[in-house]
């Protein structure tokens, strides 16, 4: 028995049955006037699939017309090759134009295929054959196809005019400098059944084909307008698709064809954020793929921001208070509700999607998706939404789809609003593949439901905005109400705290200046109270989040970011009244505090693998080594805060700090030396058969670096031994080259710059410290290696490890210093040496207080200097070179069990998590007195002790512990 569709699930019933049979009747007659047998067997054999089709026509007027009109559009689904034979389409409209082709046959075969092409979908979607996700993408695909085809028919025709030299007739859109951009829907796949297609034309106009770049904007404007005829207007044979340019440039000023240069000045000057939302699914449809990629390479940084700009926050709040202005109009209903518009819709879905990626796509390339569903798949991926929701949100936005789709295919139309009549809502119901509009309205109304309950947790209000009392307190201290408010929620000096709000309201600081700032402060502003309110010492909290608000440079972006995001307020409390570093860093460059929105930020640390993935993606479009710089600082920046406020938090200790540092460090320094090299290679060449190498000692050598370190460095080089001077337009002497080089580099990692400083650097610790070279060849620091070294340096080296450079010249470097490292293995006088070297630096350099624990006795000196000793004299394995300081310490326990059951390595875990932690303060404190408050808590908690009161002791105890290891196993040599 032929079948149609048989592999489909899909329910259909009509209105009318005895006009669905009839509707049958008429398409047979169709068919054996047509020659369609294979049609003509299936109708007259009564089946489920026969019904349905009956179904169809009964249902849908215009699918009614195309099936009676042409049956033998019908005939390939008899054989189960509907989609075959929508891949058969879109391979006929991609096949090179006849060179006598005209463009009334050209329109009317563009619209021949679209209307089988629409039959044949809208059959495949209707019996479930098919998705909507496979419909929205095969519309796109078809959209695609009909654009390509008419603009190449339009290139070739300006070709033989004379009016564009094409340099591949047989690809005439390869180096023609045209290009179109699908946008909205068409960008990203996702084009509905009887949907508009958003194009933005754009052209460079100094390609070698155009024959006369002045006059390229009118030659490129009317290919625009004919390409808009071709496919737009409306024929005997119907149309292809309707046409919107209005999405480009300022459209009542712009050509309908825009200059590369015009559309780059537009975007960055004037560009707003609603062109930044609609260039997320831009797309190349057709024309020039390569001009087009590198246009939306160049545009990348206007649409996904670095970090969030006070413009942009203030947009899409419009955005959703336009939205809300809209929801307004009424509630959930089924007759006459808007599925794409109305509350619980698809812009809703939409619009979810889309302000997640304008807020977070800059720092997070993986949200850079055109498709609503897959941003929602990595939203959900990367935990800014919950995987639940990002599944309901899914699977209420492919039936939304559905319901769309069905209301277009009722009779062609551009709607997406379902019908009052109940003859009409009856219609679509039995069309969508329900059994009667009771069934259909209680199925949409969970969906809307749902959506409309995801939006609202997302974006509707987060305070009480203007109607709560306290925001009383901006325009008048003494109001009654509102400071009873913060006597009930635990102020002990309301009137002071009012006092404080009042000079916000006065706009006081810079941060409150703005109007803006004013309405974002009054909105989050009742969270922020209830928020502090929480604390220990709520009162001296708000005063010390004004000292904070004082220095900020502007409010807009951070108070709504706080309004929207309330659990920010949490950490930016703890920050406040516990970590004044971390608190400048906010004052200084509020943008880092926006990074904290990312949902993953007390997971796991990233690795040092993600971290370079994401330098990558930051610095992917950067135009030259200055703002490369500029990156570099502000990236480094915001990734030292991220570290600083997991390990203020206890999402991370003190050791795990020390790796995450590092890890930075040694992304943030090879990347600032490729850009270095580089821009000195620009003016002054290379050197023949140079090399460099740059090794890291010190704490970035043991991976123990803090919020502040500096980092210590030599920098290696070696060259081809023939080789004089570089070969660049201004040459230099080698050894100059090198050292210039050097000078460069730490200029670039510790010059101040807008966006600070990236590290201080200390390349002191290379060969005769100061009085040496600034770099160091490799063959000098063999030899100084081998008769010259210090002990010091020595011990100094086996802190050391690789951090960028020449793989060769590193492995060479290693070799020498595990050389030099060998010769203390049999020095009867290491011992002595370290221990006196310690007792010179407690004697000129005496702690100051019991939190001064790298000069404690028995602090963090004592313990390196075991540690260095240690592999040094072999007591540890030789490839323990450039270990961690406590991994060291814990192998040489395991080897000496007579040094006690594990005293080293608790005490230096205890003093990394108190210095660690201390340098998220004022890094000076001596005294546990001398700390906040909130930061001495945290140390006692890192310390698994009940107070802060037990801070001192606790620590004398393990610093008595390793002094008296320290004298057992480097006791100080006698006088002579």
């Amino acid at each position: 028995m032929t079948g149609l569709l048989m592999t489909g699930p899909g329910m259909l019933s009509p209105l009318d049955a005895a006009r669905a049979k009839a509707f049958l009747a008429d398409l047979s007659l169709r068919a054996e006037e047509a020659g369609c047998t294979g049609l003509q067997r299936f109708l007259g054999e009564p089946s489920p699939e026969r019904d349905r089709l009956g179904a169809v026509l009964d249902l849908s007027i215009y699918l009614n017309r195309l099936m009676l009109s042409r049956p033998d559009w019908l005939e390939p689904l008899t054989r189960d090759e509907g989609q075959a034979r929508l891949e058969d389409i879109l391979a006929q409209l991609g096949k090179p134009i006849p060179a006598d082709a005209g463009e009334k046959e050209e329109m009317s075969a563009l619209r021949i295929a679209k209307a089988e092409f629409s039959l044949i979908l809208a059959l495949l979607d209707l019996f479930e054959v098919e998705d909507e996700d496979f419909v929205t993408r095969k519309l796109s695909a078809l959209a695609e196809a009909t654009v390509r085809r008419a603009l190449r028919f339009c290139l070739l025709d300006l070709d033989r005019r004379g009016q564009l030299r094409l340099p591949d007739k047989e690809q005439p859109e390869r180096g023609c400098g045209l290009f179109v951009l699908g946008m909205g829907k068409l960008g990203g796949r996702e084009l509905n059944y009887s949907s508009d297609i958003d194009l933005i034309l754009l052209f460079e106009p100094e390609v070698p084909a155009v024959v006369d770049p002045a006059e390229s904007v009118e030659m490129f404007s009317r290919v625009a307008r004919r390409l808009v005829r071709m496919i737009g207007e409306r024929t005997g044979d119907g149309y292809v698709f309707r046409m919107d340019l209005r999405l480009r440039p300022d459209p009542s000023a712009m050509p309908l064809a825009i200059p590369v240069p015009t559309a780059l000045i537009y975007y960055e000057s004037a560009g707003r954020d609603w062109e930044r939302a609609a260039m997320i699914k831009a797309r190349c449809i057709a024309g020039d793929a390569a001009a087009a990629g590198e246009f939306l390479s160049a545009i990348t940084p206007f649409v996904y921001r670095r970090y969030l700009d006070f413009a942009a926050i203030r947009d899409i709040q419009n955005m959703k208070d336009r939205i809300d202005r809209h929801r307004g109009f009424s509630g959930i209903a089924i007759a006459g509700h808007n599925v794409k518009l109305g509350r619980g819709g698809i812009r809703e879905i939409e619009f979810i999607a889309q302000t997640q990626q304008l807020i977070a796509a800059g720092r997070a390339p993986e949200l850079r998706q055109r498709r609503t569903v897959d941003t929602l798949a990595r939203l959900a991926e990367g935990g800014w939404i919950a995987a639940s929701v990002a599944q309901e949100l899914t699977g209420c936005y492919w039936f939304l789809r559905h319901i769309e789709h069905v209301l277009q295919m009722l009779a062609d139309d551009q709607t997406h609003t379902v019908p009052d009549a109940p003859d009409d809502l009856e219609r679509v119901a039995r069309l969508a593949g329900f059994a009667d509009a009771k069934a259909f309205g209680a199925a949409l109304t969970q969906c809307l439901v749902t959506v409309d309950r995801h939006f609202a947790t997302l974006f509707d209000g987060r305070g009480q905005g203007r109607e709560h009392p306290v925001t009383a307190l901006l325009s008048d201290e003494t109001d009654r109400e509102a400071l009873d408010v913060l006597a009930e929620q635990g102020y002990q000096r309301p009137q002071d705290v009012a006092h404080i709000v009042a000079g916000w309201g006065a706009k006081r600081y810079r941060a409150m200046r703005s109007d803006a700032a004013r309405e974002r402060l009054e909105a989050a502003l009742p969270t922020i109270l209830s928020t502090f309110a929480g604390g220990r010492d709520p009162d001296s909290a708000i005063a010390m989040l004004d000292r904070f608000l004082a220095g900020l440079p502007a409010g807009v972006q951070f108070f709504a970011l706080i309004a929207s995001n309330p659990r920010l307020l949490d950490l930016l409390a703890l920050i406040i009244t516990s970590a004044p570093g971390l608190s400048e860093t906010i004052s200084h460059r509020p943008h880092v505090f926006d990074a904290l929105i990312d949902p993953n930020f007390y997971g796991e640390m990233p690795t040092r693998t993600v971290i370079g993935e994401r330098l990558a993606a930051f610095l992917a479009d950067s135009p030259s080594h200055e703002d490369r710089l500029d990156r570099l600082r502000i990236f480094a920046t915001e990734q030292k805060f991220r570290i600083g406020v997991r390990l203020l938090s206890g999402a991370i200790e003190g050791e795990e700090a020390g790796y995450a540092f590092t890890d930075l460090a040694e992304v943030i320094i090879p990347a600032l030396l490729r850009s270095v090299e580089d821009e000195f290679a620009a003016r002054h060449g290379r050197v023949a058969g140079g090399r460099i190498a740059l090794q890291g000692l010190g704490r970035l050598g043991s991976r123990e670096l803090t919020a502040s370190s500096d980092v210590d460095l030599i920098l290696f080089y070696d060259h081809d031994a023939e080789a004089e001077e570089s070969d660049g337009e201004r040459p230099l002497p080698t050894s100059t080259y090198y050292t210039r080089l050097t000078q460069r580099l730490i200029a670039a990692l510790s010059s101040p710059m807008a966006e600070g400083v990236l590290y201080e650097v200390d390349f002191r610790l290379r060969p005769s410290g100061n009085k040496g070279p600034l770099a160091t060849h490799v063959d000098s620091f063999r030899r100084y290696q081998a008769s010259e070294a210090w002990t010091w340096e020595r011990m100094s080296l086996t802190r050391s490890r690789p951090i960028a450079g020449d793989a060769g010249l590193l492995c060479e470097v290693a070799s020498i210093i595990r050389e030099a490292i060998a010769v203390h293995h049999t020095d009867q006088k290491l011992a002595g040496d370290v221990s006196s070297m310690r007792r010179r630096i407690e004697r000129d350099k005496p702690a100051r207080g019991p939190l001064d624990l790298k000069l404690l006795p028995g602090g963090l000196i004592d313990l390196e200097f075991m540690a260095q000793w240690a592999v040094l004299a072999e007591a540890v394995p030789a490839d323990m070179v450039g270990a961690p300081t406590a991994d060291i310490l814990a192998a040489l326990e395991r080897a000496r069990p007579d040094l006690g059951d594990g005293h080293l390595t608790d005490a230096i875990r205890a003093f990394t998590r108190i210095v660690q932690l201390n340098r998220l303060g004022s890094g000076s404190a001596r005294k546990v007195e001398d700390l906040p408050r909130g930061l001495a808590e945290r140390m006692a908690q890192a310390l698994d002790l009940a107070g802060i009161e037990e801070i001192e002791p606790c620590l004398g105890e393990r610093a008595a512990a390793v002094r008296a290891i320290f004298d057992r196993l480097l006791p100080e040599p006698p006088q002579d």
